[in-house]
Parts: structure tokens; C-alpha cells; sequence
């Protein structure tokens, strides 16, 4: 019970990794509010956790400023903020990547993360606790070829925890991100360009320790960076990778 009530907005926790980590935080005790753009999965999800839910376009101000009124209308309070929803564009050489492509990529993985600042942050700072995980990815460490942008915004995120990190360390909200390698979730297809045995083995082939990440490897992270037994810890980029980044 590491989170014990704690109150926790966890995005893109329909599926894949955020629901692996709602699922963790679920069993530490955590009151949870499930935030995914994906209503009848996010019902589903939620339900089966017996969690509180929001549906939302977390790229869109109007949506998460609406998220925020609803948090503290009905939990008075944030502790903690998981930045985890993520879209990516399918492997192609970056002069083919669309304008709005791109832009779906930074609005989703980026923007978001601003709008996080800007609508939870002032709320952290006046009682000065809280904290903040982005899901970033080892693509923002050891980009892979062909995901040009979404590498990028995964990049971007990883200087954001840090810029966000040292700038909230004196209102004592921490901020740090975890790097997963590509797991069992479905951006995978994406990621890998189809789902054949051979695509799946090659990709495999770059992980050392022999596995995909999985949700389950996140939650456990994503729990240990935002329990008390990490309060000296700010700034930081768990990798979650297999040795990925070796």
C-alpha cells in the first residue's frame, strides 16, 4: 500500500502501459482517475479496476483544463500526474512523414506535457507536494531509424522532465520519466512496421536481456518513482529496457 489514497491522474491508461500502471497503482492503494481519448475501452478499464474515469483528448487545452476541474471538484487534490499517452507515425523516412502526422505526434507525446504544467503544476506549487512522471522511451535516448519525430518528441520529453524537474524542486514536486523499450502494447504493430515472426525477431534482436517490456515492468517503475521511497529522486530517466541503451 505505497499509495495509499493517494490521488493519481494517470493518462492513456486504457490500455498498454497506462493501464499496466494503473492496475500497479491500483493494488498500492491509489484513488485513481483513468484518462484516455478511447471512451468505451477507458469504461471498460476502469470498471474492471474499479477506478474513476475521464475521457479526454489530452493534446486539446479545453479538455484537460476540464480534467483538472473535475479532479478537484470530486478529490480536492492532485498528488500525482502520469503523463503516459503517446501516439506514434509508422516507420518512414523523415521527408515522408506528414505535416499532420507530425503534428498529431508532438500534440499527443509533447503538448500534453505543457498543458500538465500548465493547468497541475500551479496546484502543486501553492501546497508544495506532488508528482510527475512522463512515460518517455529509450527512442528519446537511442532513437531507431525511421521514427525521426517520434524519436524527437520523446527527446523533447526527456529535457522537459529535467527543465521541469529543476525548476519544481523548491516546491518540493518531483518530476522524473521512465524509458521503456517497446512492449507488448498496441503501438507495437506501429512501431515495428507490421507483426511478423521475422519483424518481431529482428526487433528483439536489439533488447539484451531477450523480452518486450511489458505493463506489468512499468506499473512496478512507475510505482517505486512516485512512492515516498523515492523522495530524494528528481530529474532522472529510469530505463526500463533490457539494457536497450547499453
Amino acid at each position: 500500500m505505497r499509495l495509499k489514497n493517494k490521488v493519481a491522474v494517470i493518462t492513456g491508461s486504457a490500455s498498454g502501459f497506462g493501464k499496466g500502471i494503473a492496475k500497479k497503482f491500483t493494488e498500492e492503494g491509489a484513488k485513481i482517475i483513468m484518462v484516455d481519448i478511447n471512451s468505451k475501452l477507458l469504461r471498460k478499464t476502469s470498471k474492471n479496476l474499479s477506478q474513476d474515469y475521464f475521457v479526454a483528448d489530452v493534446s486539446k487545452s479545453s479538455d484537460f483544463k476540464s480534467l483538472l476541474k473535475y479532479v478537484y471538484k470530486n478529490y480536492k487534490t492532485t498528488d500525482i500526474v502520469v503523463n503516459n499517452a503517446g501516439v506514434t507515425h509508422k516507420p518512414k523516412f523523415m521527408e515522408t512523414v506528414t505535416e499532420k502526422e507530425f503534428d498529431k505526434v508532438f500534440n499527443v507525446n509533447a503538448k500534453s506535457v505543457y498543458f500538465c504544467g500548465k493547468f497541475f503544476v500551479p496546484k502543486m506549487k501553492k501546497i508544495k507536494r506532488g508528482v510527475i512522471l512522463n512515460v518517455a522511451s529509450t527512442a528519446g535516448l537511442s532513437p531507431r531509424p525511421k521514427l525521426n519525430w517520434y524519436n524527437a518528441s520523446k527527446g523533447w520529453m526527456i529535457t522537459a522532465t529535467k527543465a521541469m524537474a529543476i525548476e519544481l524542486a523548491q516546491y518540493k514536486v518531483r518530476v522524473n520519466a521512465i524509458a521503456p523499450v517497446a512492449g507488448l502494447t498496441p503501438l507495437l504493430k506501429s512501431f515495428m512496421g507490421g507483426n511478423t515472426p521475422k519483424k518481431k525477431q529482428a526487433f528483439l534482436s536489439t533488447i539484451p536481456i531477450g523480452r518486450f517490456s511489458t505493463p506489468q515492468d512499468m506499473g512496478n517503475a512507475a510505482c517505486f518513482l512516485c512512492s515516498d521511497e523515492s523522495s530524494m529522486i528528481t530529474g532522472t530517466v529510469l530505463e526500463v529496457d533490457g539494457g536497450r541503451c547499453i
